[in-house]
């Protein structure tokens, strides 16, 4: 200190003797709980008032929350933990006596112009644990991964953050990293990212006019607007407020992004533990364990068992659970036309003009004149617009009025044809090569290979939308490394790949296992999708469920596990035998006809 009285910053001395000439000094010290109150009242008091998983202090008539608390062991001094507390604290005081707080895993940002600062859990590291570092002094770039048991325990990074919010997302839900360690520091950008996918301004640095939800035509600037006007801490507040991320997903990343700058050490992570809507606080894998478990076996009875606060439910659990009863229980389980979306309810893809598109499936994308001739009629019967090829060997007829959805599906019906499901979370398409029927570089017949699967598989309901694809030599002319499920032919068998996705996020399939016969084939891809059916959740695509559940994990419940396989196959069969009733058929009988009935205008 200088001046008189010392009353001015002359410079910082350290411990050694040494000083740095400073004008200003500013401390950062964090919290402290104030417990004055809770010590005169008394009550146990630590660091915090000592409370245990219910919130509740050494005197249970009295509960407690937020940064004041201490909860085995740890106090928190961020929104996301109290948000958590005081919805285990409500369902206490609610007299609901369901919830528990297991403590809270946090991230913080460190919200200083030109500093770009994550940390999350145990990035010091210790006995038992390895670490990951990438370091780019030329473009100021730090990062540190701390791992245990091929799970993340901790990480920091500095003058690169953006993927902070995925390895927390990765921490949190103790996601296996094995499988992608290769790639792991370099963060999300191996995924793709179709419109999206260009971080170099960064999302601080975007423009307020920028587009970040293209879906929804969201503008960066509506978006900070809502945070810091309405006050919205979560990813699912930006969603309710602005319809950002609401759509297809692709742009999560950036609105996180978002919000974290915007927020810095008040942003608050998606809650590990995430109800499936407003309408409950139970899970996705809560409620499936629940209908197993007591056997429930409809959504009026999975609604009254776990206390739904909307009686009717809401347009985002109503086709959850719906799905949920079909996979648990088919056979047993009438389908609820009322809870599905309205391209499922009409068996058709609505379009932008109120028309509808019909594709008809065509096997392995192999058809035939008369097919084709057929095709024609129907589409100059009914005047069609516009008759388009599509990118999984199908004909689109696109422009059908409503109305005429089931004189449409009645002809082709009468052509052989049944619905390609191109409008449903099912299996859409097998997308073949010539193979070595034609091919002279092809090593097994692709063709036939695709027609069993699609044979085997069509109908079938699914979490979300299900592709395929085989192509007949490791040239992959069928694109089948880019699908759920991709074969690909070499001469001593067929190699199996899972989890691909070619649409908005770009994402290669994992190898899964080589196999010698087609009936290999069947067995591990009828395995592979009722694990998928059974286990993912819904509205969830395949390469999201295993980046969440490792590839590892999929490999021991589909190649490992003969006996669990062939068990897995078994169920999905019985389950075909109840779902390959051709939509189209039992509507052109009369089933659901009020669904195409014209509104009648009234003078």
């Amino acid at each position: 200190m200088s001046g008189p009285g010392k009353s001015r910053v002359r410079a910082v001395r350290f411990k050694d003797g040494s000083e740095i000439p400073a004008d200003l000094v500013v401390m950062a010290v964090g919290i402290r709980p104030n417990t004055g109150l809770a010590k005169d009242m008394g009550l146990h008091c630590e660091r915090g008032v000592v409370v245990n998983d219910t919130l509740q202090t050494f005197d249970p008539r009295i509960y407690a929350v937020g940064e004041c608390v201490q909860h085995r062991g740890q106090c928190y001094g961020l929104v996301a933990p109290l948000f958590e507390q005081a919805k285990v604290c409500a369902n206490h005081l609610a007299e609901f006596g369901i919830g528990r707080y297991e403590g809270s895993i946090t991230s913080t940002r460190l919200k200083v112009t030109g500093i770009d600062v994550f940390s999350a859990g145990d990035f010091a590291g210790g006995p038992g644990t390895e670490e990951m570092v990438f370091t780019d002094a030329g473009r100021g770039v730090y990062k540190k991964l701390v791992l245990h048991e091929g799970r993340i325990r901790g990480a920091v990074l500095y003058g690169d953050a953006m993927d902070g919010p995925w390895y927390f997302q990765l921490m949190r839900d103790a996601t296996p990293v094995s499988d992608i360690r290769d790639t792991l520091l370099f963060g999300q950008a191996h995924l793709g990212d179709a419109g999206h996918g260009d971080h170099k301004g960064r999302a601080g640095a975007m423009a307020d006019n920028a587009e970040v939800c293209g879906c929804n035509g969201v503008c960066k600037g509506e978006i900070v607007r809502a945070i810091t006007e309405q006050k919205l801490f979560t990813l699912e507040d930006v969603r309710a407020h602005t319809k950002a991320s609401a759509s297809c997903g692709s742009c999560t990343g950036l609105v996180e992004a978002l919000l974290a700058t915007t927020l810095g050490g008040d942003y608050s992570e998606a809650p590990a533990k995430k109800g499936l809507c407003g309408c409950t606080v139970h899970t996705q894998d809560e409620l499936r364990a629940t209908i197993r478990e007591q056997q429930l076996k409809s959504i009026p009875e999975v609604m009254e068992a776990l206390d739904w606060k909307n009686p009717d439910g809401c347009h985002v659990c109503r086709p959850a659970i719906n799905y949920f009863l079909l996979s648990a229980w088919p056979g047993e389980y009438r389908d609820d036309s009322q809870s599905r979306f309205i391209n499922e309810r009409a068996h058709a893809n609505i379009q932008k003009d109120g028309t509808y598109s019909v594709v008809p499936r065509i096997w392995g994308g192999v058809t035939t004149p008369s097919e084709l001739r057929a095709i024609a009629e129907v589409a100059e019967k009914f005047q069609v617009p516009t008759v388009k090829l599509t990118g999984g060997q199908r004909i689109d007829l696109l422009g059908v009025k409503k109305e005429d959805l089931p004189a449409v599906w009645a002809d082709l019906n009468r052509a052989g044809f049944v619905s390609g499901h191109a409008y449903g979370k099912a299996l859409r398409t097998v997308k073949t090569c010539v193979g070595s029927e034609w091919c002279r570089f092809g090593t097994q017949d692709s063709t036939a290979m695709g027609i069993r699967l699609e044979q085997m598989t069509w109908g079938s309901w699914t979490p979300h939308k299900f592709k395929m694809a085989v192509s007949g030599c490791p040239r992959n002319c069928a694109e089948a490394t880019i699908k759920d499920f991709g074969v690909v032919a070499v001469e001593s068998g067929w190699e199996l790949h899972v989890g691909g996705n070619g649409g908005v996020k770009v994402r290669a399939t994992d190898f899964l296992c080589k196999v010698d016969t087609p009936e290999e084939v069947e067995a591990y891809c009828g395995a592979f999708m009722q694990l998928y059916r059974e286990e993912a959740r819904y509205l969830e695509r395949t390469a999201p469920w295993i980046e969440r559940v490792g590839l590892g994990y999929v490999k021991s419940r589909v190649v490992d596990d003969a006996e669990g396989r062939r068990a897995l196959h078994a169920r999905f069969l019985e389950s075909q035998r109840h779902a390959q009733v051709d939509p189209w058929a039992e509507r052109t009988q009369g089933a659901g006809t009020a669904e195409f009935l014209p509104v009648r205008e009234i003078a």
